[in-house]
């Protein structure tokens, strides 16, 4: 306690702010789900036995929200294991971290598995989603070098129109904190240290791989900036050669890292779906048996004939499930009838496009030279900082090519969660958004001392003084005089969050 007394009060400030967030979610989604009727989705639902005592029907009514949608296949593989084929479209570091903390803590013996796999898994999100936030925050200082904007980003990554997703019995919160955390230590210049983490990630969600980008980006721009450091002064071709094929060795090794989790988790499936005589390591239960014959499951062991995907050259059950089973690929989703998902991704779209747009238009050289090339205001210690600062090219580059990838080859109302829990940019953007024009913020402060304004937090403390004062709280409690552009930034994030509460947590389509 002392410890967390003594810490940042900005870091306090996002840690609790988070807390306070995945708090009121979770009371929100109890209430709309006793207030509505679940919708009778045609999504994965596994027979369960009722409930055996007052504890698992409390737990069903206060928790019964977190576990729709795809949170259904996390509970059931924390459960049972990878027993359906579809199931391994989910990867298993979330599952094997929700068994541990339910094997670990004293539940009532009358909770059944599903009850305590509920709670494991509302506890652990709400601290990895403020985890989460605190790596955001520690990244945005070390990149953006504006306290500001680092803060309020953060702080807006709490209030995420992807929020249910940090909430419910899903990924994104461990898949977040495992991203910004690695993304930090690289920037710190461990590269090891961020090389586990971005594996973990890809252990996590199968977008993690795309992560391996930034080890190689690294490695590439610390090479070229080594090469042109020497240009000026006598060097020996070979040394400079045999450095940087020592620096792609280095970094290939780290892509192969990072990719590990992944390739390992296809070979489990390969040997538990495409194996003669593998079989489930308790017996499966006869209603379960009947799901799988009804809707068309593989069960693992069960049957005699190979999944297709057994005979490929490359055997991935990911790439198999994602076509076979939910149609995804380039320009599947492209039909009138998906109009409706299409406008529900379009604010994210909008925002991470205009983010991009708005990058490569102020930095227009960097970008063509890819960051590769030292800028004269870098090389004086006086480049720009901020969003458009030269240290968010690779955030940029990163977070468009989620986006185009999810746009034309995912079902694209995921976007919102996708971005939200994979790139900064879109909370990065909104607070430079917010910061840029939003009045009431300017009368407050910004970063540079020698502008005249007071720093934002109140008027009698400083960001850089380490004020803890929320300007999100600050900008909602003043709705009325802040900007369209602020009511809309802060419409979309609120109004996300809230819908998803009420819509995902009934069974009904969301994001």
């Amino acid at each position: 306690m002392e410890l967390w007394s003594r810490a940042d009060p900005q870091l306090r400030e996002v840690v609790w702010f988070s807390l306070r967030c995945r708090a009121l979610a979770l009371l929100l989604q109890a209430v709309f789900n006793l207030l509505i009727p679940d919708h009778a989705a045609d999504a994965f639902s596994p027979p369960r036995p009722g409930p055996r005592s007052c504890w698992d029907v409390l737990v069903e009514r206060l928790l019964g929200g977190l576990g729709r949608w795809d949170a259904e296949h996390f509970l059931f593989i924390a459960e049972r294991g990878y027993l359906l084929e579809h199931n391994c479209a989910f990867l298993p570091l979330f599952p094997l971290g929700l068994r541990l903390l339910a094997a670990l803590l004293p539940w009532p013996e009358q909770l059944q598995p599903r009850g305590r796999l509920l709670l494991a898994a509302a506890l652990l999100n709400a601290l990895l989603a403020a985890l989460a936030a605190a790596a955001l925050l520690v990244l945005g200082r070390a990149v953006l070098r504006r306290p500001r904007q680092a803060f309020l980003a953060a702080l807006l990554f709490s209030v995420s129109p992807a929020g249910v997703f940090l909430a419910a019995a899903y990924s994104e919160s461990a898949f977040a904190l495992l991203a910004f955390g690695a993304m930090w230590q690289l920037e710190k210049g461990r590269s090891g240290l961020s090389g586990l983490l971005f594996a973990l990630a890809a252990g996590a969600r199968a977008n993690g791989l795309v992560n391996a980008g930034f080890l190689l980006y690294w490695r590439a721009r610390r090479s070229a900036l080594q090469l042109q450091g020497r240009a000026a002064s006598p060097r020996r071709p070979c040394q400079a050669w045999r450095q940087a094929l020592g620096l792609a060795s280095s970094a290939a090794l780290m892509c192969a890292g990072v990719s590990l989790p992944f390739a390992l988790f296809q070979y489990y499936a390969y040997l538990r779906f495409c194996e003669p005589g593998a079989a489930p390591g308790q017996p499966v239960p006869e209603p379960l048996l009947q799901m799988a014959r009804d809707k068309g499951y593989r069960v693992a062991g069960v049957g005699a004939d190979k999944p297709p995907w057994c005979s490929q050259r490359f055997p991935l059950v990911y790439s198999y499930i994602q076509d076979a089973y939910w149609n995804v690929g380039f320009l599947r989703y492209f039909e009138l009838r998906q109009i409706p998902n299409f406008l529900l991704a379009l604010p994210v779209t909008l925002l991470c496009s205009w983010a991009a747009w708005t990058y490569a238009s102020t930095n227009p050289r960097h970008c063509l030279t890819l960051g590769l090339e030292r800028s004269k205001s870098e090389e004086r210690g006086k480049a720009r900082d901020g969003f458009c600062g030269p240290a968010v090219f690779v955030y940029v580059v990163h977070s468009t090519a989620l986006l185009a990838f999810g746009f034309f080859c995912m079902h694209v109302q995921v976007l919102t969660r996708f971005l939200g829990s994979s790139s900064p940019i879109l909370y990065w953007f909104s607070a430079h958004l917010l910061l840029e024009h939003e009045p009431l913020l300017w009368s407050t402060g910004t970063d540079n001392p020698t502008s005249g304004k007071r720093p934002l937090g109140g008027s009698h403390s400083s960001c850089g003084k380490g004020t803890s004062d929320n300007p999100v709280v600050r900008l909602l409690l003043n709705w009325r005089s802040i900007t369209p552009l602020s009511k809309s930034i802060l419409g979309f994030f609120l109004g996300y969050w809230l819908l998803g509460l009420i819509l995902h947590c009934n069974f009904l389509p969301w994001t």
